[in-house]
């Protein structure tokens, strides 16, 4: 039976292509579109989507009359009278061959806690969900046994909102709510937490398993601390979230049978706060699905309704991009000038690029972070990311976890002066693993590269400038040559 999940009108919409327990495809709105974070469904989706077969069911992330009354309760008049929006209404209103089947609606949390549990592996877990907002819930813990069964075990709901005070912080720090939290997580490096205690004595009541907000952060919170410097902010609200969840995953791990734990939602796109959760709360394994924000509850809206496992073969589900992998070509590049791209296979669902949509680079000459964040268009801090075969990760990074094959976890160098590129200013390094079943063509790459140099890492990025998508077809691989003056095979 084909599946069709969907996640769209609100923002970064994407479509899975489930069919029984084996994903098809999964793609980001964005990536067709060309719009960053594109809320809507596009026809270039839809047609790849088709490809795999017309729906006999579709599922729909979250419950739309349900966050209706949301919007009710937010004061957000116009959205809640608003008929477009509606999933029956919007999905009749596109170019579709067929007939729209009857929509299965998941809980918005319940589709993020699916996403992680469906494709781990695991046979029970604790599932901790946090994020900003979808319907009322918040923040939510769960416990999946080994029937499938889930028992709440806590849960916050608006405006108690950890990702709306992480968002109203970015805002603060002079970036943009909702898509450069990302940025203040790395920021966080630059300042002192030295504003935690005025955070909780304004802000925020943090009572393990989870906190009490003493203000709706929803639209911002202005300039509070007007003369505070933006990356003190920012290292002080990282403190603050990394407070927060480790102390709710503590929480689980003493009130739960299982070692596993799952994250889930928007806030577990933080790297650093995972890696101290994963060495510090007490489970043996931790699986964050690559796309755990609401992009990802495309499949994770699929996984709610029907129950059960997804089978996961890995984030390499959307544009395909045909031929072999340029490992020969991509060494030759590198070794010659330093940067090269690859535009090869399909590409990756989930916000990063891993292998297959990437900017790549020679991790060790001092210069090499300032020339690719040139490329890019980036703020000069911006850290980058390290590619490591997975046989070689602990040997060369302190890992908190034993693989990271999706870029969730950071870990301090054990050599930073070798490879000064890929050290953000913490000393740490959000590390890729890579196995040669997960990637072989990315797993020889890094074989060759160090027959050729001796390094065992490459830099890895996505392949976009700033405030554009992923380059998602050969066209787009093109475009970015020929405006960035980088090699794309």
């Amino acid at each position: 039976m084909v599946h069709w999940g969907i996640s769209a009108l609100s923002h970064d919409a994407s479509l899975a292509v489930v069919d029984d327990d084996r994903i098809l495809f999964a793609a980001h709105a964005e990536r067709y579109s060309r719009r960053k974070n594109d809320a809507l469904l596009h026809q270039g989706l839809i047609d790849e989507a088709l490809a795999f077969g017309v729906p006999e069911r579709i599922a729909w992330y979250e419950r739309p009359m349900l966050k209706k009354l949301r919007h009710l309760r937010a004061g957000q008049w116009k959205d809640a009278a608003t008929a477009e929006d509606l999933p029956g209404r919007y999905l009749r209103s596109l170019d579709l061959p067929f007939r729209v089947p009857d929509i299965e609606f998941a809980d918005h949390h319940a589709s993020h806690a699916a996403a992680g549990f469906a494709t781990s592996g695991f046979e029970d877990a604790v599932v901790i969900v946090a994020d900003s907002i979808g319907e009322f819930r918040t923040f939510s813990i769960a416990e999946y046994d080994r029937a499938g069964e889930v028992r709440l075990l806590h849960a916050r709901s608006y405006p108690h909102s950890l990702g709306l005070l992480y968002s109203a912080f970015t805002k603060r720090c002079g970036f943009k709510p909702n898509e450069d939290e990302y940025i203040v997580m790395g920021m966080a490096a630059l300042g002192s937490p030295v504003h935690v205690d005025r955070i909780r004595e304004e802000l925020l009541e943090i009572t393990p398993p989870s906190f009490r907000l003493k203000l709706n952060p929803h639209h911002g919170i202005g300039d509070w601390m007007a003369d505070a410097k933006a990356e003190d902010l920012a290292a002080s609200i990282q403190a603050v979230l990394e407070e927060v969840m480790v102390g709710a995953a503590v929480w689980a791990r003493g009130r739960s049978d299982s070692r596993n734990l799952i994250l889930g939602g928007g806030v577990a796109l933080n790297c650093a706060a995972n890696a101290k959760i994963a060495r510090q709360a007490g489970f043996d394994d931790v699986w964050i699905f690559p796309n755990p924000g609401d992009a990802g509850s495309s499949v994770g809206a699929v996984a709610a309704v029907r129950g059960g496992r997804l089978r996961w073969e890995g984030p390499y589900l959307g544009t395909a991009i045909e031929g072999e992998y340029p490992v020969d070509a991509l060494v030759e590049e590198l070794a010659s000038n330093g940067i090269a791209a690859v535009a090869s296979g399909r590409a990756e669902f989930g916000p990063r690029a891993l292998g297959n949509r990437s900017l790549l680079a020679d991790p060790r000459p001092a210069d090499m972070k300032d020339r690719v964040n040139v490329v890019k268009g980036r703020e000069p801090f911006r850290p980058f990311a390290p590619i490591v075969r997975a046989e070689r990760a602990h040997e060369l990074f302190d890992m908190p976890v034993q693989a990271s094959p999706y870029m969730q976890f950071v870990a301090p160098c054990r050599f930073p002066d070798e490879y000064p590129s890929i050290i953000h200013l913490d000393g740490t390094s959000r590390v890729q693993t890579v196995a040669r079943d997960e990637h072989p063509g990315l797993y020889r790459l890094l074989e060759a590269w160090e027959a050729e140099t001796g390094c065992p890492l490459l830099l890895n990025t996505s392949l976009n400038v700033k405030g554009e998508p992923l380059v998602n077809t050969r066209d787009d691989a093109e475009r970015f040559q020929a405006a960035n003056g980088v090699r794309v095979y």
